[in-house]
């Protein structure tokens, strides 16, 4: 493509909007609600853009297969549990005990992505059932009790702040969103969990592995989860079983409504690293808008429900004009 199409595309696609989405709303909160711009405020938003934004990452993960991970916050919070009993009560350090979690979300991500393939029912099922079942087995083993003897430097490192203004978890963010991009985009990998994810079958006549691709997109996705819950509990000091809500379902609507406002389909096939990224920032920016606004929470929430209606109804639509495209050609 040359460089004309190439801009032509940009500005079609979801990221020119949310772009400009982004600015519109940043003035206009600027505007309307004294102090949005100040330094407190924006090291509050960069913090929450960070987390949700690896969230939103590790979620758009499983929608490559059409699928989805109910289980999500279960997994970020057990895992997060993992990292600090290995910390507080085995005394391991932190790069150890930091790996020895992700591993562990790895692992029961692997486990959601095996009973899809076995049982073949829809993940949407399965990790409705493992969701309850990771969430009850870790407040069963831990008896509820939280870790709060944290490394000084662990607990340091969340609550730094560069340039006076910028929280270092925004960096994490990018970090795993770089690792995505890079996976997706020039990996062999990457290209095989798009195509599985588009068509399983024709994947499968292609002599693409089907079943063990889809295990290995669960399993990232409970991965990155771990890292999400790990810089969950920097945000909070402690690594508390309830930091993602109970059963980790204050994770669901944060983790849907970035990719899918970023463009990552539905139905499996395309994901966008840089939209859900920017579909992180613009939720985000609203939320932390509306909340100086001194707007209800639940308003708030009602806002957000319709922009991810709104997002849905967007991607069917562009789906069935593509459909219709292709059908004409």
């Amino acid at each position: 493509m040359t460089l004309h199409q190439n801009l032509r595309a940009i500005a079609r696609s979801n990221t020119a909007g949310l772009v400009i989405a982004i600015l519109v709303f940043v003035l206009g909160f600027h505007l309307l609600a004294a102090g949005f711009t100040s330094n407190v405020n924006i090291y509050s938003v960069t913090r929450s853009i960070g987390i949700d934004g690896v969230i939103g990452l590790a979620m758009m993960t499983v929608l490559v297969t059409g699928g989805l991970n109910l289980g999500l916050g279960a997994i970020g919070v057990c895992s997060a549990m993992i990292v600090g009993w290995a910390l507080q009560d085995v005394g391991l350090p932190i790069a150890v005990s930091i790996l020895i979690g992700v591993v562990s979300g790895a692992v029961l991500g692997a486990v959601n992505g095996l009973i899809v393939v076995t049982t073949r029912l829809h993940s949407f099922v399965v990790t409705l059932a493992t969701m309850s079942i990771f969430f009850g087995t870790m407040v069963l083993l831990s008896g509820s009790a939280g870790f709060n003897a944290l490394p000084l430097s662990l607990t340091s490192f969340g609550r730094m702040r560069l340039f006076h203004m910028v929280s270092p978890l925004l960096l994490l963010m990018f970090a795993v969103a770089i690792v995505l991009f890079y996976i997706y985009r020039y990996t062999a990998f990457g290209r095989e969990m798009l195509a599985a994810g588009a068509n399983p079958f024709a994947a499968k006549l292609s002599g693409l592995p089907v079943e063990r691709l889809f295990v290995c997109c669960h399993a990232l996705c409970g991965g990155i989860g771990a890292i999400a819950g790990v810089m969950a509990s920097l945000r909070n000091g402690a690594i508390v079983p309830s930091m993602a809500g109970a059963l980790g379902q204050d994770w669901l609507l944060p983790a849907f409504l970035a990719p899918v406002l970023g463009g990552t389909l539905l139905s499996g096939g395309a994901v966008s690293v840089i939209g859900t990224v920017l579909g992180t920032v613009f939720v985000d920016v609203i939320t932390s808008g509306l909340y100086m606004l001194q707007i209800g929470e639940f308003w708030i929430q009602t806002a957000l429900g319709i922009v991810l209606l709104g997002a849905i109804l967007l991607e069917r639509g562009r789906s069935a004009l593509a459909l219709a495209r292709s059908t004409r050609r």
